[in-house]
């Protein structure tokens, strides 16, 4: 059934691939940016006429790989239901299934008694992990964290870390903080490899160095690192890695968690239910015994999400196969781009924890004096078909940090409400990939500079607190 599989998706995707993976004479392999969904969709502007959307906004959810779409609709007609069905297209799925999970684990260079665990997103994954904690569990977590990152703990004794200023005071910082913990028992450090709000790279084989040393445990979210930069769980040394499919060019609303198995295995299901049981009886006294499975089933109750799963390892095998090499060093080129074009705009200002020399990935945000963010973003949108996000880009505390004093005007369209004697503060976040061509990112910099030189070409009015064109 493997190579059925294997051969259904190769066959697929054969098209796409070559024209992503041949490269030219002049670069390397994927010089170009890879085929996405939506790469030629067209959008109306207010102002008249229409123009190729620009996706700027990968760190939300980043547009489908034309190649996963076609695996996945290579297998749509044979899709089953997946585990103990006896048909030929439910062991089928089941198959892909499982080897979807050998995929993940070698996409992640996981270690051979790992335990891959498919998820609806990051945010379940670090949520199943808050829910397997032992008991008495300290967890350590900066406040510069993603909500998906800084929010699950509450069953635990939560420390939060103030924001660091370099990768250096992040180490420190940690290591002050576990050296001092009280009672010596089971701790978790959880931090991101790179910044859903400045992009900037974290230490992360630092700070895993430094939970162990002080006999803490360490998962890592790759939410916006594994899209960007190979994650290799050995190599890192974390505890455990989850990310999601939708930002690693995969649809479908799922996610993984891999690591260490035995927090995982010591622990009551995340959900109970078909699937992470293996054995139910009733017993005399009238209720149940229940004996769940030690493997990854346990805490993957219910039918499984299969496409979704598949879409994600088809994706592994994508950016694997176009190689990060390529990829990371095409996305430099578009960050340069960006960052260079913005740094000639005075009125602009890009937020940063380490500077402006730390390594990052495709994620920027930034505010520009005299505009509310909201107005900005309406005006890139609905004037040039540029999609970006503004915002606090579900990281409050560390926009909120990074804007510092800096009030945003509170009558503009689109000013977020404040509480009373508290500022209305939002940015602006640009964001891309490997599906990125240069024309959208130097059409986004022309946009910003158009913007802040002339202003807007159209009215817009608040609705419901968002900016939108008045009509």
């Amino acid at each position: 059934m493997s190579a059925f599989l294997n051969a259904a998706a190769t066959s697929a995707a054969a098209t796409s691939v070559a024209t992503a993976s041949a490269g030219t004479a002049e670069g390397p392999a994927c010089a170009e940016p890879l085929p996405v969904l939506g790469r030629d969709v067209t959008v109306p502007l207010v102002t008249g006429g229409e123009v190729t959307y620009a996706a700027l906004d990968y760190a939300a959810s980043a547009p489908a790989l034309q190649r996963v779409w076609d695996d996945v609709a290579a297998y749509a007609p044979y899709y089953g239901s997946v585990h103990r069905g006896a048909g030929y297209l439910s062991r089928l799925s089941t198959d892909l299934f499982e080897q979807s999970r050998v995929t993940v684990a070698e996409f992640l260079d996981c270690r051979p008694a790992d335990q891959v665990i498919f998820t609806r997103s990051t945010t379940d994954s670090l949520n199943l992990l808050a829910a397997v904690l032992p008991a008495d569990c300290q967890v350590f977590v900066f406040e510069t964290e993603h909500h998906a990152s800084l929010l699950p703990w509450t069953n635990a004794q939560v420390t939060y870390l103030n924001a660091p200023r370099t990768p250096d005071e992040a180490v420190a910082t940690l290591e002050r903080a576990l050296a001092g913990r009280e009672p010596y028992g089971p701790a978790l450090v959880c931090v991101t490899g790179a910044s859903n709000v400045t992009g900037e790279l974290w230490p992360v084989k630092e700070l895993a160095a430094a939970a162990h040393a002080h006999g803490a445990r360490i998962v890592l979210d790759a939410a916006q690192l594994a899209p960007h930069h190979p994650v290799s769980v050995q190599d890192l040394d974390v505890d455990w890695v989850a990310f999601s499919g939708h930002k690693l060019y995969a649809p479908f609303g799922s996610g993984v968690l891999a690591g260490r198995a035995d927090w995982l295995q010591q622990a009551e299901p995340y959900l109970a239910g078909g699937g992470a049981s293996r054995k139910v009886a009733r017993r005399e006294d009238g209720g149940v015994d229940v004996e769940w499975h030690t493997t990854a089933a346990r805490h993957e109750a219910g039918s499984p999400n299969v496409i979704g799963v598949y879409s994600i390892a088809s994706a592994c095998k994508a950016l694997t196969e176009a190689g990060f090499d390529s990829l990371v060093a095409r996305e430099r080129h578009l960050i340069a781009k960006v960052r260079e074009g913005l740094a000639e705009v005075p009125a602009v200002r890009v937020l940063s924890l380490f500077g402006d020399e730390a390594p990052r990935v495709g994620v920027i945000s930034f505010v520009v004096d005299g505009w509310n963010s909201s107005h900005f973003a309406a005006a890139l949108s609905a004037e040039y078909g540029i999609g970006v996000r503004d915002g606090l880009f579900c990281a409050h505390p560390l926009v909120r940090t990074l804007l510092g004093s800096e009030p945003q005007a509170q009558g503009e369209c689109g000013a977020p409400e404040a509480a009373p004697g508290e500022r209305s503060l939002n940015a602006i976040r640009v964001s891309f990939g490997a599906g990125t061509p240069d024309e959208h990112v130097e059409r986004f910099v022309r946009a910003v500079k158009e913007l802040v030189a002339d202003g807007a070409k159209w009215q817009y009015r608040t609705e419901e607190g968002r900016c939108v064109p008045a009509v």
